[in-house]
This record gives C-alpha cells, structure tokens and sequence, in this order.
C-alpha cells in the first residue's frame, strides 16, 4: 500500500511540473500562470525576469518586487535575485475560491526603475485532496411497515470541497435487498442520492435493518466517504409531513442585526397524535451555515445569529427536514440572498512613493503608485480617485486599480518646497464613502539661484587705532536656495591697492560675512581702502556673485605735535638762543616749527607760553610759533632766560608738546659761554624702595674712591718732595752733554679762549592754495518756434505752412512723495560721529524748480536733548547722519519726521517716518557683584568647614553685564588656584564648589583667580582673587586671614642685584688694599725710589761741571728721574733766591742747564707773573 501511494505522489509531482513549464502565457500584457493548489512553499512558479525580457545580472539594479493588493494574503513571494516566482503561503483552492469554477490570484509586479506595472495571473487548479464525508456518520431512518415497494427517502448528501471531477461522482449502497438507492443529478450536477424501498417491510419478521453508503469522487486517487443508516421499522404511519414550498427564497440586508428571524418554513402532517407533530431540523448543511443560521425545531424560524456579509457570501443554500412523530418526513430547500449595502469604503494603498523629488524634474515624473479597491459591489464598488486641482500633479489610471501621481509642470522649491497631496477615493454608492491619504513631497533643491547682496557696493567708516581682530563691518548675502545650496561662503577676491597685499590688512569670516582688521589702521598711512567680497554658495556647480566695498579711515587725534626746532637734545640739555641786549621791541628771538601728522582740525596747532623766567619779557604767536621781544632789556633782567612752549593740537581731546629754549641775553657768544656750562639736565632722586641696600652700596663706593684718592695724593707728595732735594747732594757725573740745554730768554704767551656756536634747523613749508572754480551755462529757448515752408503748385498758387511749437510751462501740482510712508535704519553703537545711517529718497514728477527737493527733519521722540545733537540729514541728497556716538545700554530707537518740500510756490512737501533702531556691540565688560573687591587691594576670603564633603557649596560669584543679547551671556571658569584638583565652579551658574575632601597636604589657605567671560565678539572678562581658609570656626581663620602675602618678587630681584653691586665694590676695595699693601712691602725690601739722588760710590770724579762754568758762575741742573710709566710731561723748578736769580739772569752768558728724559718743557701762564719779576735787560 506505501508503495502505491510513493507511486502516486511520483506521478503527481511530475503532473506539477509539467504542467508549470507550459502553463504560462502573456494575455494583454499580463503574464499567465497555472499552477495545482497544495504546493510546498519554496516552489518555483514561473522566471518573472526572463517573461518579462530582463537580464538576469543587473537584476537587483532594476527593483523588481510585488505589489498585492489591500487585504489579500501574500501567497507568493519574488526572488530579487534570479527573478523567479515562489509560493510563500499555503494554497488551498476549496478556502480561496470555495465553489468557484475558476479560481485565478491576482497581483502586480513593478519594476522600480522603470516605474512599471506588470499584471500577473496565476490560476490555482484543484487536486483531489478531499475526501466525500458526511455532515453525520450515522444516520437513523424509521419507516412504516406499511410502506409499499417504491417508497422513497432522501439520503445525506456527500459533501466534497474539490471541484470537478474531483467532487461527489457516485453513491453505493450495501448491507439489504430491501432497499435500493436511486441517484438523480441536478442542473448544477450535483448528485442527490434517495433510499427506495424494493420489498414489504414486516417489523415482525424484522424490525431493523443496518445499511452502508458509500460516496465516491472521480479524482486520481479515487477517495470516498460512508454513512451508516440504521433504519428502524414501526407500525404505519400514512401521512407524511409536506412543506408549504419546495423551495424557500428570501433576500435580506447584509446589516441585518442578530437574532433576527429571516424565514419561517411550515409543513403540515394530517396524522394525529405524535404521528401528525411535526419537527424541523437541518438535513444539508454546511458548517459555515451552521454557524451562520439557527431553526427553531418547532416553529420552523429560521434565525440569524452571525453577521452577514455580502463581501464574504452573497447567498446561502441549505435543506431543510420535516419529520413527524411517526417518522415520515419531508425535505425543503432555502435559498437566502444577501442583499449587497456601501458599508465598505474604497481602500487605498501607496504601492510606490518617493517623498523627495528635484525641482529640476521634467513633467510626467512618477511620484507614486497607488492601488484603489472597494469590497462592495456594483455602483457601490464603482470608486473615482482625485487630487486637488491646484496642485501641479495629476492621477493617471494605468491599469485596472492602479493609479500613478505624475508631475503636471514645472516645480519651483523656491516658491513651494512641500506638498501636502491629499488623494481621495469615493465610491458612488449612497451615500458615497470615502477614503483620504496624504503624500508628503519635498522638493529637493537645485542650485539655480546665485547669493544676492542686498547693495551693488557698500560703504563703510572705521576709525583708525582700533584693535588688532576689531570687527569693521558686516556684509550679508542672501540665496533662495536650501541647505548646501543656500550655505554662503564669503572671501575677499581682489584688492584695489596695488602697494600692499589686502590679506595682511583684512580678513573676513567665510560663515558670517564679518570683516575683521587684522592690524592698527594708520590713517596716516592710508586713507580707504577699496576691495571686492564675493558670495559664493556651496551647490554643485557653485554660483556667486561680488560687490564692491570702500572702506573709509576716519582720522583720530592719535598723534602729538612734533617740534622740528628747536630739536630735543638726546642729553637732557635744553635748546640755547642768542639775544642781544640792545634787541628793540618786536624782535625775532627765534620760531618754534612744529607739525602734526593728523588731519584736518586734528593737525591745526596752536602755540602757548607755559612758562617763562620773566613773564612779560617775551611774546609767543599763536598760530606763528614766533618767539619776540614784548620790551626792552632791563639790567635787572637775567641774564639767562628759560621759556616753555607748549604747542596743542586741536583734536578731542587735545594732545601736545613742550619744548625748553633758553635765551641767553648776550651781544657775542664768548661773552655767554661761561653760563652755557651751568645749564644741565636734572637729575632724578634715587628710589626708597632699599633705602639701606643703595647706602651700603654709596658707602663703600666712596670709601674705596677715598682711599685711591688718598693713594694718589701720597703718590704725587712723595715725588714733589723728591724734587726738592738739596743741590749739594747731587752728582752729575755719568750725563752726557746732549742733555743740558741752554735757555736765552723766557717768553711768555697768551692763550686766547675762542668758542664757535654753529645751530642749525630744519624748515618745512607748507603752501596751501584753493582752488574755486564755477561753470555756469543758460539756455535759452524760444516757447514758440515757427517755421515756413512756401510750395508752389501747379496752378501757381503760392501755399504757406507754419509749425507752431507750443511749451507747456509746468506748476507745482504734485508734492513730493517718498517710496515708502515709514522706514527702519539700523546703526551699531559705539560709531563715530558723521557716520552715515540711512538714505531717503523722494520723487516729484514735476519740473526744474518745482521738483527740486529739500530734505529737513520736523520733528522726533527724544526729549532729553535737541534733535540737532543726535542726527542731521544733508538737505539735497536726503542722507542722514549721526551726530553723535549712540549708546545701546542708554536707549534702543528713536523715530524723526523727515519732510520732503519741492522748491514750487507755494510748496509742497510730505513727510515720512524713520525708526532709527541702535544695535548692541559688545562693549561693556561683565561687572563683578560679589566679592567685590576692596578699594585698598586685599582679597576677599572665604571661610571653609575642613570636614566640608565633595560637593561643598563655598561660595557663589555673582557678576552682571550691561550689554544685552548673547553679549551679555556670561561664563565662569577658573583661571588659576592653589590646589586646581580641590575646587570647580559652574561654567553657567558661578557656585564654587568643592571636588573632593580636604587632604593633609592641601595648604590651609587657598587662593582662586576666577574669569568671569561674556558670549560677545570679541569676548571680555574680569577677574577676581578669592581667598579660602580651611577652619572650623572663625577664631582659628582669624590669624590666616591676618598674614596677608607680601608682594616680594621685585624686591627679592632688586635686593638681589643691590647685593651684588655691594660684593662687588666691596670685592674691588678689599682687592686694591691688598695689592697696595704687597706693593709697600716689596719697596720696603728694595727701596729704588730715590736711588737716582743718590751719589755714585764708584765715581772718583766726584761732581763734574761743564766747561764753561768753571768760571765760578753758580749753575742749576737738575737729574730728572721718570718711570717708564709716568704720563706727566711737566716740571715745576725750584725758585732761586732773588739775588741769585738776579747775578744769573743779568749775566749774559747765563745759562739753566735742564737734562730731561722723554718730557717736555713747557711754560704755564699762572708762572707768567713769577718769571717776569726776574728778567732783566741784558
């Protein structure tokens, strides 16, 4: 038997599969499968890819998938890789399609690239696998024994789920010869199976009989079902039961509620007693009926106790029995209609959808494939799919119940950047249900709009001497795009200036467009600065567009005068002027020139007379520089006279220069050089800082400059008193001749002191012209031109034409009117004043004078001061200036009235409204509350428990900011601290806290330097000192708080080098003392200082003269002894008696005999008077 059945299911799977390999085919378009139903999952059912002519390697590149309709199971699956078609669910064709002739599942495949529908079929065929069975297994019939031969009795239908040949085909029936079975087949070809009595019956002889029917299918295998009849004969009963109707029909609603009695069926029986009661029972039944109906047994009330629906089961066929007391019965069919109702809204699915799109899209782009159903039936099925009109999309029905959202236009993100697509589906019943989704739809963008500046060139005024990362300006750009489109990056592109790179001057931020100064702008330098910023965004091509920027230097008074002459002197000394005494009043002592480099009223200069030895001796020009005589000299007047000129710019606030001239009063320079000497530089006092440092230094200095003094002294009296040893003890012997020298005479000769003072200055000229120059020019034009033009004709008349021009002289009939009724000006704070705010601008469709237009400010909100000391507006151009420095923290905006007035008669004018809105900078640095700071400089301390835990709340600083906006955002960090690990502080909130417990080796008073930082740009900070003391109580903090540290780093480094110079004095000194003294002690041993006086022991001679003194005559000569080391090239002489000096000078062969080695002689003019008392006329 488990052979056969091998076999079989052999034979059954090659059935399968040659029956898929030649089942497919393409019906209008669609692709066609058959398969049997009960298939294993996993099997293969058709290629999808090769029917649909697509490669197989670039198949997952396509997107190939299923779209099922709403609801509906998913019974097959796609293979994305190979393109084959698998079951994935069970396929059982009895509960998919019921009694259905042909059952056929319906889905669509897309290929997402292509954006394409494709229809597929694939017919579920029915295999014999069900078998006949009977809603009993056993069935009781009682029959009369007074029934007679022919007498027949419906049967049990078989039922069987299969179709076709595979359903109920034959009945047998076993077990008697009493009985036969008689089958007849209906229209529909359902067989019906009747028990027919062939024979008597005698319950005496028998009173049961016990028989089998079998039904049997037509499939392959053959499969059958049996039904045991056991059939009881009583005594007679005549009259059966008889329905009313064979056949009961009723149609009712699907919303018919529970409980609800659709039919009642009745049967009449003329027998009495229990022979004529009649019951009512199901014979042919269905279990989904079953569970659907339920019939009263004794009224005959057929009563709904499910809920009908039309869309499951339009209609419901069963048999009903009626069967007597005595056992007759009678059968009756109801058929019962369920009526179809619009309780089922259109369903509807998004198959496919993107929810991004580019702009740049063409027309008839697919967005999305929706799938329409409707479970009613009719015109209640019957759906319509719409969008709204006004959208740039539509609906496009490419198959039946699919839809696809199509692009109508063109599609601009600028203008929209989303759609909300709302699609409805209605169907037509009444009334009408719909369904509602929403496609959401973002357009993507494309770089198709360039950054825009909102000026073809800007205009900017930046003061000089600003600081290194100021901000100068801001340019802004604007693109309509989105994201990386719309990202704008900003950069300077080319510089105007061809004599230094732009780069080194400015910079500007790439995101924010803010120009930065990279260095001090020197107006003096230059005056503009012109360049080109260029707006570039980040699409793909990039697009960018430039503007021109001027910026302009506004001078500040950032510079002092610069006295030319007379020049400073570089060594402290002051500048000296020669006037003579007999100067007339108005006299040119000298001119003090000095130049500013600022501009305009910061350059003019002006001269004053600070300070003078007599006050009204001496005049100063104001703008001349010249120094006069306001009078004579007087005797009593000094001789030198000190003046100071101070020489004052005119700028805000003023800056200036001194000079100190000196005005000897004098007719030469000679006569004035002994003053000259005593003018010097004075000196400044020495500090106090170590006071005692700097006298132990003095100190010793002196005593060491004492004492080489006090060397030097005894050096030069021990060689005087060398000289003047006596003449007796001196021996000439061994001097050669060559060195006495014969003197005739003393001459004397005047040394004349002679100065020459030579002064020499520099002028600058500076010539300044203005030039005026005025072009007029008129017209003059006739109102009314005629012109003649003479024609002769034929006839010889003579035919004039006249042209009269006509000027319409215009009136002042249209005021003058402003583009807009109010504007908006925005102006940083902190400008400079003259600073340019804003520009209004009139039109008056008038002429010439009548629309010539005066710009004038009537009124304006601010009440503290006049109007004029705030703004002023240029009455041609209509440019508004600020006339002062605008302050955030004092107030925000004010609004002025500008009036427009034409120069007609009479005038008219308009007026307009301008809201001057002041701009936050970041200018106010954070002021710090708590702790404040004392004003003597201590710190401020806080006392801390030394069990305090991690955590601890030790102090909170509280600071504020004056500026607004981000700029008054501030942050709190810790800049320096004794122990960095011990305390943290809240970057937002300031608290002060402790990190962990206090350690044993934590120092016990702790010292915090705490930042406190505001968000501007660029940021400013104040500091504070916060001092901690780790104590339990407040008599133990006391001394700590008491020791205050002493700043003595630069007294350590100055006590340091005074040290220094101290030891080194002090080194030097000890050093020469000792030298002296190991000097003293060598002479001491060899004494050679006077050993040239001293007479030569081994000369025999004893004193040898020169011959020509042998005569008696007294001569003096002198044996000069010099070191090598010796410098001085003068000798002093002993002076001679008077008489000798006068026998010697009156004797005419006299003669002073010197013998000098490496000196000269020389004649001193303080011995003028002492050699002139010895001469003598020879």
């Amino acid at each position: 038997m488990e052979g056969i059945q091998r076999l079989w299911n052999c034979r059954k799977g090659i059935f399968q599969c040659l029956f898929m390999m030649f089942s497919w085919k393409a019906v209008s378009g669609q692709i066609h499968y058959s398969i049997p139903e009960e298939m294993h999952k996993g099997s293969s059912v058709g290629n999808v890819a090769k029917d649909l002519g697509m490669d197989g390697k670039q198949l997952p590149d396509h997107g190939l998938r299923i779209v099922s309709p709403v609801g509906m199971i998913q019974y097959f699956s796609l293979n994305a890789n190979n393109g084959h078609l698998q079951i994935s669910e069970r396929i059982d064709r009895e509960e998919i399609c019921r009694e259905a002739e042909k059952c056929i599942l319906k889905f669509q495949v897309l290929i997402e690239s292509k954006l394409k529908l494709y229809g597929i079929e694939v017919e579920i065929t029915d295999i014999n696998d069900n078998a006949p069975h009977f809603p009993l297994g056993e069935q009781e019939l009682k029959i009369s024994e007074a029934s007679i031969p022919g007498f027949q009795i419906p049967l049990p239908k078989a039922q069987d789920p299969d179709w076709g040949i595979n359903s109920v085909q034959s009945y047998q029936l076993t077990g008697s010869s009493h009985f036969a079975l008689h089958v007849q087949t209906e229209e529909n070809g359902v067989r019906l199976a009747e028990l027919v009595l062939e024979k008597s019956l005698d319950r005496e002889e028998q009173s049961a009989y016990d028989l089998l029917l079998t039904a049997t299918d037509g499939g392959d295998p053959i499969r059958s079902g049996t039904l045991q009849i056991h059939i009881v004969v009583i005594d007679a009963n005549d009259n059966s039961p008889v329905f009313s109707q064979p056949l009961y029909e009723v149609s009712v609603s699907e919303n018919i509620p529970k409980w609800s009695t659709i039919l009642t069926v009745r049967a009449t029986d003329m027998d009495e007693g229990t022979n004529g009661d009649v019951k009512y029972s199901f014979q042919q039944i269905t279990k989904r009926d079953s569970q659907m109906f339920l019939l009263n047994s004794t009224t005959g009330d057929i009563i709904l106790i499910g809920n009908l629906d039309y869309e499951e089961s339009s209609l419901y066929a069963f048999e009903i029995q009626a069967k007597d007391g005595g056992g007759l019965s009678d059968s009756s069919k109801v058929v019962i209609s369920v009526m179809d109702l619009n309780d089922n809204a259109p369903e509807l699915s998004v198959t496919f959808a993107s929810n991004t799109i580019p702009e740049s899209s063409p027309s008839q782009t697919v967005i999305a494939i929706l799938n329409v159903q409707d479970r009613d039936s009719g015109i209640n099925g019957e759906i319509t799919c719409s969008i709204p009109s006004n959208l740039p999309f539509q609906l496009k029905k490419s198959m039946d119940n699919f839809y696809s959202l199509v692009t109508d236009g063109v599609l601009d993100r600028e203008q929209v950047s989303v759609f909300n697509i709302t699609v409805t589906v209605t169907d037509h019943g009444v009334p009408p249900l719909s369904t509602v989704t929403v496609i959401t739809l973002h357009v993507l963008d494309t770089n198709d709009n360039p950054p825009l500046f909102e000026k073809t060139d800007y205009t900017f005024y930046f003061v000089e001497n600003n600081q290194r990362g100021a901000m100068v300006s801001s340019l802004r750009a604007n693109d309509l795009d989105w994201e990386e489109n719309a990202r704008i990056t900003y950069s300077i592109t080319d510089d105007e200036r061809s004599d230094s790179r732009l780069s080194s001057y400015l910079s500007i931020n790439s995101e924010t467009g803010v120009i930065y100064a990279l260095t001090s702008f020197d107006y003096e330098e230059f005056q503009d600065i012109r360049f080109r910023v260029k707006a570039q965004d980040g699409g793909s091509p990039p697009l960018s567009s430039n503007v021109s920027v001027t910026l302009f230097i506004l001078d500040q008074n950032d510079n002092a005068p610069q006295i030319l002459y007379p020049s400073a002197p570089t060594d402290g000394s002051t500048g000296i002027e020669l006037a003579p005494r007999s100067s007339e009043p108005g006299y040119l002592v000298t001119k003090v020139v000095a130049v500013d480099a600022d501009s305009g009223q910061n350059a003019w200069l002006s001269y004053q007379l600070m300070k003078a030895t007599e006050p009204g001796l001496f005049t100063l020009g104001l703008h001349t520089g010249e120094i006069r005589t306001a009078r004579f000299f007087l005797e009593k007047d000094a001789l030198k006279q000190s003046l100071v000129v101070l020489v004052k710019d005119n700028g805000q606030p003023p800056l200036s220069a001194s000079a100190t001239l000196t005005v000897v009063l004098a007719d030469t320079i000679p006569a004035i050089l002994s003053d000259l000497s005593s003018i010097s530089a004075p000196v400044e006092p020495p500090s106090d800082l170590t006071f005692y440092l700097v006298l132990a230094v003095a100190f010793v200095s002196c005593l060491f400059f004492t004492f080489l003094l006090v060397l030097v002294a005894i050096k030069l009296h021990r060689w005087r008193n060398s000289q003047l040893l006596e003449s007796g003890s001196v021996n000439f012997s061994g001097a050669p001749i060559s060195q006495f020298v014969g003197i005739d005479g003393v001459r004397a000769f005047l040394h004349s002191y002679c100065q020459e003072v030579s002064l020499t200055t520099d002028s600058r000229k500076a010539n300044y012209s203005n030039t005026l120059s005025n072009k007029e020019a008129c017209e003059a034009n006739d109102p009314i031109l005629p012109g003649e033009d003479l024609n002769l004709n034929n006839e010889g008349l003579i035919i004039v034409q006249k042209t009269i021009s006509i000027k319409i002289s215009d009136i002042n009939d249209n005021p003058p009117a402003f583009e807009k009724s109010s504007y908006t000006a925005y102006v940083p704070e902190n400008n400079p004043s003259g600073t340019s705010i804003f520009h209004v601008k009139a039109s008056d469709p008038d002429l010439d004078r009548n629309a010539r237009i005066t710009y004038s400010i009537l009124n304006s909100n601010i009440k503290d001061l006049p109007l004029s000391s705030y703004v002023s507006i240029n009455s041609e151009t209509g440019i508004i200036y600020a006339q002062r420095s605008f302050d955030y923290e004092q107030f925000r905006e004010f609004q002025i009235q500008v009036k427009a007035q034409d120069g007609g008669s009479p005038p008219l004018y308009t007026s307009a409204t301008v809201t001057v809105c002041v701009l936050d900078r970041n200018d106010n640095t954070p002021q710090i509350l708590y702790p404040s700071q004392s004003t003597e400089g201590s710190p401020f301390f806080e006392m801390v428990p030394r069990s305090a835990e991690s955590g601890y709340l030790v102090t909170k600083v509280v600071a504020v900011d004056s500026d607004s906006g981000h700029n008054a955002w501030l942050s709190f960090h810790l800049l320096q601290a004794t122990e960095p690990s011990l305390f943290s502080i809240g970057s937002h909130t300031g608290e002060v806290q402790t990190v962990r417990a206090l350690l044993e080796r934590d120092a016990v008073k702790q010292r915090l330097v705490i930042l406190v930082k505001d968000n501007g740009h660029p940021p400013l900070s104040a500091t504070t000192t916060l001092s901690l003391v780790f104590a339990e109580n407040f008599q133990e903090a006391l001394p700590e708080m008491n020791s205050q540290p002493n700043d003595s780093e630069y007294q350590s480094d100055l006590q340091f080098y005074l040290v220094l110079a101290l030891t080194l004095v002090s080194f030097l000194f000890l050093v020469t003392v000792i030298l002296t003294i190991l000097m003293k002690l060598r002479r001491s041993r060899n004494p050679t200082f006077l050993q040239c006086f001293i007479p030569d022991p081994h000369s025999k001679a004893g004193a040898i003269f020169p011959p020509n003194y042998e005569d008696g005559t007294l001569p003096y000569s002198y044996q000069v002894c010099l070191s090598s080391e010796s410098r001085r090239n003068e000798l002093t002489f002993l002076q001679p008696t008077v008489q000798i000096a006068e026998n010697i000078l009156c004797n005419g062969n006299s003669d002073i005999s010197l013998m000098v080695s490496g000196g000269n002689l020389n004649s001193e003019k303080q011995n003028t008077d002492m050699v002139s008392s010895f001469f003598c006329t020879v």
